[in-house]
């Protein structure tokens, strides 16, 4: 009887829990069982286990074979464990010393010809085998993600039998060299490119500084797609780790990393026929959803009330936490979504309503189901809302102004009004709640009176109350005031078009 351990990692949620792969070599019929909760795609690894063995050169243990996926009550589904399982098959052989593998952990699908293909996930094992102090061995083509782990020690490889070479005869490993630095990163619009639209232009700004909720309503054509697009290029540059966090959840999700998206602020747009499952995450196995995706990013709605109710609704949680957690009989898993939520919707079904054209012929009943699609709870958690009217052809068609801001610019304000509110609660303005907001405000006695007669002229709810704060709060904060004035909660009021118009 021989007993061989090797190291490797499973995926639940964004985290990657241990797996030890044990491999015992006894007596019986010759045979491979695996056990440990593995799912249909781990089970059959013991037939590709089994082809790679064979075309990489090495006979097959005539020996009963039991492959334990320890601990017991962890699901592991996928084949990423392909190549720890024919690691630990080799050692338990006597082909390579147990006692070299120890310091190692191994992830990649075996092709029967011996291959490692990639798999996905790769970034947060490697966050993980980084922080136990254990060398990385993984599919070459998830080099690139790995490279972006900082103090990792890791060994890409093409095939089985490269690794067994490393460790049997101490052949090095093909270098793969990858220079993060020099890889192109995706661009986003320039705030430049926006004519006009000035109101709209401030309140993207104000929304990036405080990480605001944002909604424009207006007619076709009036441009409120590209000003969202123009939302990641403003916001600040993520952090190292703000962009381990988006990368991670797109690792689990794909296989194929792509480092361009490294360090850049998500922007996700999901259709309007997207299901709840597609915007929050889910299925039998569960993966992240658009808004998890849209991670320290801007997760942009079109044609907001063409979403189903039900599948708006959903939002509401996340959108005050932070987080969705899915809950399934056999696991539980919570993925990260603090996003930045921005929509756009037409003032009316036909979209023309207010307009100079004259082209709307909605009655006021029509209007009104319309917008009632959207419900007031999750109007309430939408800080700016604002009108975004048509702009004359001869600006469209004339010579851009001079004095016209890019992203660049804008974003130097942005994030000087963001180190403001770190340096001051730790958290964006978006996030304040309570005892921190007031006292973050410093509202005087006239400002208070103020906002309590616009609050109730306007019939807004002790949230929409809050909010209008948090956003008084950013404005000021862009302004470098220490304390909120009556002419920051006065903008503040002007962008909740919706409680208006209701």
């Amino acid at each position: 009887m021989s007993l061989a351990a090797v190291n490797s990692r499973a995926i639940s949620g964004i985290e990657a829990p241990e797996v030890v792969v044990e491999v015992l070599l006894s007596g019986g019929l010759p045979g491979i069982s695996i056990i440990g909760l593995p799912e249909a795609a781990v089970r059959e690894a013991k037939d590709r286990v089994r082809g790679a063995l064979i075309s990489s050169g090495f006979k097959i243990p005539q020996r009963r074979v039991t492959i334990n996926l320890a601990p017991a009550d962890l699901p592991k589904s996928g084949a990423r464990l392909d190549l720890a399982i024919a690691m630990g098959v080799l050692a338990a052989s006597g082909v390579i010393q147990p006692e070299k593998l120890h310091s190692f952990e191994f992830i990649g699908e075996l092709a029967l010809d011996g291959a490692i293909r990639e798999v996905r996930g790769v970034l947060p094992a490697a966050l993980k085998a980084r922080d136990v102090g254990r060398a990385l061995i993984l599919p070459e083509k998830n080099a690139t993600e790995a490279s972006h782990v900082s103090d990792l020690n890791f060994y890409p490889a093409t095939t089985l039998q490269q690794v067994v070479s490393f460790f049997v005869d101490e052949t090095p490993l093909p270098a793969v060299e990858i220079n993060v630095a020099e890889i192109e990163k995706q661009q986003v619009p320039d705030l430049s490119q926006v004519r006009g639209q000035h109101i709209a232009r401030r309140a993207l700004e104000i929304a990036a500084a405080g990480s605001h909720n944002l909604l424009m309503s207006g007619p076709p054509g009036t441009g409120k797609t590209l000003l969202a697009s123009t939302m990641p290029g403003i916001l600040p540059e993520m952090g190292e780790q703000e962009a381990l966090e988006s990368a991670t959840i797109y690792s689990i999700n794909s296989p194929q990393f792509d480092a361009s998206r490294w360090g850049v602020r998500p922007f996700r747009t999901p259709h309007h026929t997207a299901s709840a499952v597609a915007l929050v995450g889910g299925g039998g196995r569960p993966r992240p959803g658009e808004i998890s995706l849209s991670h320290h990013g801007v997760l942009f709605l079109d044609e907001l009330p063409e979403f189903s109710r039900s599948v708006l609704e959903v939002l509401r949680e996340p959108m005050e936490s932070g987080k969705i957690t899915i809950s399934r009989a056999a696991a539980q898993v919570e993925f990260p979504a603090r996003f930045q939520l921005i929509a756009a919707m037409n003032p009316c079904p036909c979209g023309y309503y207010g307009d100079r054209s004259g082209k709307c012929h909605c009655t006021p009943d029509q209007i009104q189901r319309y917008k009632g699609k959207i419900s007031g709870p999750l109007l309430d958690r939408i800080d700016l809302q604002i009108e975004v009217a048509r702009i004359p052809a001869e600006m469209l068609a004339g010579e851009r102004e001079d004095n016209v801001e890019d992203s660049s610019q804008v974003r130097r304000r942005v994030k000087s009004a963001r180190e403001i509110q770190i340096k001051r609660q730790s958290v964006p303005n978006s996030q304040l709640q309570g005892d921190q907001l007031e006292e973050a405000c410093g509202l005087g006695q006239e400002e208070k009176q103020f906002l309590i007669d616009a609050i109730d002229s306007l019939g807004l709810s002790a949230r929409a109350y809050h909010r209008v704060l948090r956003v008084a709060r950013t404005i000021a904060d862009l302004a470098e005031d220490r304390w909120v004035e009556m002419r920051h909660i006065a903008e503040a009021l002007s962008y909740r078009k919706m409680d208006r118009d209701s």
